[in-house]
């Protein structure tokens, strides 16, 4: 329990005490609440405290309340609590709730989870999603990944990215390749993270982790700082500016590997997001850089499985070769697009979304209708399933979740 008690807003603009010591004194202790929330399934995602809302978990992109004897509904005092006992002495969480509105922060459960965790300010009350991360590294077996992924491990230089929303495994596939070339390379590797997620172990490479706030102010300055600390693989949580984007193109060209997210929906996307954060006049050079240092941009989602609770995960694969190079050098146009070098480049590795979601769909991975929604472009992939839309296509799905790429 924290000494200092979460801050409320008061009417003339300042900030007060919310809540005597005895006041955050909660009926069920915050980790209680918590296992029981664990308890309700192995696939759960996400916790979500909300006042006026029962505790809730998301489990396959749906929430489900929990119910917690003492706690049917909670109230804004409780939010307010839990966020408390979250924070515990973490004073930058505290500061930046308070000046800012919203933190983040990581969270230990003692034996049992670690969470990555949001706290912000909603109709002048507290709210939190907790984000369950799992005990174990994930391996490429396990994640079931892409086995053509596994050449990252062998890559001395350049850029890797893998992009998505919010919730498609982006940390996951990247804790995944940390995790091939830990026990594969005898490297060292700086992770620059917000919060750290996954606890890499020493293994044969050795393995620096730091996080944002706590460890470094900005992810600009510890990668700057990283290039000091002969570091041969560099990961970095998110690309979130313009200065995070040049100095990391500055690593890869001197010989460092970088691998980076982006919430970007597919590799053309991508491209724009990296050279459209510069000026009109430095873009034409950010694309000849980028075009010359990037090796893979990995785009994926994650898509409900028809058992309602397990997700499948569809990737999306662009990888640098000299066709992918030229058209982010010079643009894409009619018939020199990034989509169509994946569609033709499947004996480089190269995969594109609606390809894989077909094969999901017809795999009975996910059922059809879910699997149109998630495309890129739904119209071309119902015509390509046309077989299965005739009226004797019955019996679609399959609930026994035998599909092997669950998350």
């Amino acid at each position: 329990m924290a000494t200092t008690p979460v801050t409320r807003q008061d009417e003339h603009g300042g900030f007060e005490a919310a809540l005597s010591a005895a006041e955050l004194k909660p009926a069920v202790s915050t980790p209680e609440i918590l296992r029981a929330m664990l308890a309700v399934s192995s696939k759960v995602s996400d916790l979500i405290f909300s006042p006026g809302r029962p505790p809730q978990v998301e489990l396959g992109g749906q929430l489900a309340a929990v119910p917690i004897p003492g706690l049917s509904l909670l109230a804004p005092k409780d939010t307010e609590r839990i966020a408390d006992d979250l924070m515990g002495k973490n004073d930058q969480a505290r500061e930046t709730l308070r000046a800012e509105g919203s933190a983040d922060l990581s969270y230990s459960l003692s034996t049992v989870s670690r969470f990555r965790v949001n706290i912000f300010k909603q109709r002048g009350t507290f709210a939190i999603v907790m984000r369950v991360i799992p005990s174990q590294v994930p391996d490429f077996h396990t994640f079931n990944l892409p086995p053509q992924l596994g050449q990252i491990a062998d890559l001395k230089n350049g850029i890797v990215l893998v992009t998505g929303p919010t919730g498609s495994g982006k940390s996951s596939t990247l804790a995944a390749i940390i995790n091939k070339i830990n026990h594969e390379k005898a490297y060292h590797i700086v992770t620059i993270e917000d919060p750290i997620e996954f606890l890499h172990p020493h293994l044969k490479s050795t393995i620096h982790q730091r996080e944002l706030h706590s460890d470094t102010t900005s992810f600009a300055l510890a990668l700057r700082a990283a290039l000091r600390q002969a570091p041969k693989v560099i990961l970095v949580g998110e690309m979130r500016d313009r200065e995070t984007i040049e100095i990391a193109l500055e690593a890869a060209e001197t010989g460092h590997l970088i691998l980076s997210t982006l919430h970007t929906v597919d590799a053309s996307k991508t491209v724009e997001r990296i050279t459209g954060v510069f000026p009109l006049e430095e873009q034409h050079t950010i694309r000849l850089r980028f075009a010359k240092t990037f090796r893979f941009i990995i785009s994926q989602r994650l898509i409900p499985a028809p058992d309602g609770v397990s997700r499948v995960a569809a990737f999306e694969i662009l990888k640098a070769t000299l066709r992918t190079r030229e058209y982010i050098e010079k643009g894409e146009s009619e018939g020199k697009t990034l989509l169509d070098a994946m569609r033709d480049g499947e004996l480089e590795g190269m995969q594109h979304f609606d390809a894989e979601i077909e094969k999901l769909i017809r795999s009975q991975a996910i059922d059809l209708d879910t699997g149109l929604a998630y495309a890129t472009n739904p119209g071309n992939l119902r015509l390509r399933l046309a077989d299965l839309l005739e009226p004797h296509a019955e019996g679609y799905g399959d609930p026994s979740g035998r599909h092997s790429g669950r998350f």
